[in-house]
């Protein structure tokens, strides 16, 4: 998970520090888009979803703030 933080990192960084020009950036929006749509990447985003949910879940448990599932 941590590749795909930095690489998602890097590509944000590339795209508003780029100096490649309108066609390059065009070229690296539709990657994206194409990317987003991935149903690989769209499983991954959920269970990632699923487990922040779960630990934040934990934490209020741990806190008092809700009761436990």
């Amino acid at each position: 998970m941590a590749k795909m933080s930095l690489l998602v990192g890097f590509g944000a960084g590339y795209v508003l520090g780029a100096r490649a020009g309108r066609e390059r950036y065009e070229q690296i929006r539709r990657t994206w888009s194409q990317a987003k749509e991935d149903p690989r990447l769209q499983e991954v985003a959920g269970m990632a979803q699923a487990h922040a949910d779960s630990v934040v879940n934990s934490v209020k448990a741990r806190m008092g703030t809700e009761s436990p599932s």
